[in-house]
């Protein structure tokens, strides 16, 4: 963490309002997948499920990056943020944009509060390029961060902007796309999957991982590659499956990302050998865990593509949202949020009075509890829907929502935290 230079980070009214809405927003979810275990066992294309994946994609993952990205940016590009401002209101819309969408998904009810909905989410992601280009710009040092960074915002604005259509196309006679709408919506999905959350989280691993574990890599080739491949099976998927059709040339698309996805694990891995912490950190556990998932998902996608009904779509979805990106946010909230929390309590009396260390605001013992939850909810979970098993869901949907409370728990222990002078 002393690589982080504190005093370019914005203020923490810009940042702790992702953090919250995230923490409570994975709260909603876990308790709206738990009320709808038979959604889990039907067409992907249903109301509930829509509710719930969006919540999981908007709520969860996209609000707790958007707030971690806005920290992170001025670190990387050694700059000020370019607009605190539109950070704020990037948070304003986009939460307001969230509860319109998701509430009028529960019903499919289709009409004007979708739409706005949609648009405020549009907007919110558009500030938020805004904020990322111009932060980028005045940015002199190149790095592949900053590239990651940029290329999975614009990816988001696409995918954002496809979804806002897409729900205008529910409610024309006449349809906007030349090929179905649920073709589309695959599309859509894997623009958010591959092109938002892969990129970024590639990024911000690449700075975030060696950072805390001491090392360092000087391969910075690897990441370039990745960049390519990532990018290149992601376009030519897009092209194909839009004006063509998805057919068996996905697993060639996947194949190209997957090449993508091992440069960036031979990057960190180079940066994992060559580290001075050679203790790992429980916290960190969670990052290689995520890493494994997405993996298996990919390997996957063979099968969810020549298989009857929806059970390994179901397993494929559980493995990135669940198993990667979920998996990846409960680690690195707490190797970010404590120091970001202290930053903003002690900075000004560091060296001068004797403080609490960030490790020192949360509950270390919780985070071995959520750790030890996770496993248990994560494989119960995936076994409910291999084996199409309603009970077998339930048990794994409750273990969701104690990991929910743990999580909430520690976080607004955190958000909470009064500053304290040590004797």
């Amino acid at each position: 963490m002393s690589d982080i230079n504190i005093g370019k980070a914005p203020g923490n009214s810009a940042i702790l309002p992702f953090y919250a809405t995230a923490a409570i927003a994975f709260l909603v979810l876990t308790v709206v997948m738990f009320c709808t275990p038979e959604s889990f066992t039907r067409h992907y294309f249903t109301p509930h499920l829509l509710t719930i994946v969006h919540i999981a994609a908007l709520g969860w993952g996209t609000m707790i990056i958007f707030g971690a990205a806005h920290q992170l940016l001025p670190v990387i590009c050694e700059q000020d943020l370019y607009s605190e401002k539109l950070a704020s209101s990037s948070w304003y819309t986009l939460t307001l944009g969230i509860i319109l969408l998701t509430w009028k998904f529960w019903n499919l009810d289709i009409g004007w509060v979708m739409i706005t909905g949609g648009s405020l989410i549009v907007f919110s992601v558009l500030l938020f390029v805004v904020n990322v280009l111009k932060t980028t710009k005045i940015c002199v040092k190149y790095s592949a961060q900053r590239l990651f960074i940029t290329s999975s915002a614009i990816w988001l604005l696409f995918t954002v902007s496809v979804g806002l259509l897409l729900a205008l196309n529910l409610g024309l006679t006449t349809p906007l796309f030349r090929t179905s709408h649920l073709e589309v919506l695959k599309l859509h999905a894997h623009m958010g999957i591959a092109g938002w959350f892969l990129q970024l989280i590639t990024g911000v691993s690449t700075k975030l991982v060696p950072m805390f574990l001491l090392g360092k890599s000087a391969k910075e080739y690897l990441l370039k590659n990745s960049f390519v491949f990532q990018n290149l099976g992601l376009i030519l998927f897009l092209v194909d499956g839009y004006f063509f059709e998805i057919s068996w040339r996905i697993f060639i698309y996947a194949g190209l990302v997957l090449t993508g996805i091992i440069f960036w694990l031979l990057y960190l891995r180079d940066a994992y050998k060559n580290r001075l912490r050679k203790r790992v950190e429980l916290l960190m556990k969670h990052a290689f865990l995520s890493f494994l998932s997405l993996v298996i998902a990919v390997l996957l996608i063979p099968i969810v593509y020549y298989s009857e009904g929806y059970r390994w779509t179901m397993v494929y979805g559980t493995l990135i949202f669940l198993g990667w990106i979920t998996n990846i946010i409960l680690g690195k909230t707490f190797k970010t949020l404590p120091f970001i929390i202290w930053n903003g309590h002690y900075k000004h009396l560091s060296g001068k009075v004797k403080v609490p260390l960030p490790k020192h605001l949360y509950s270390e013992q919780l985070t071995i509890w959520q750790f030890r939850i996770f496993i248990a909810a994560f494989l119960t979970f995936a076994l409910g829907l291999a084996l199409q098993q309603l009970i077998v869901i339930r048990i794994g949907l409750f273990l969701w929502i104690v990991l929910a409370v743990i999580y909430n728990l520690n976080v607004f222990k955190l958000l909470l935290h009064k500053t304290k002078k040590l004797e």
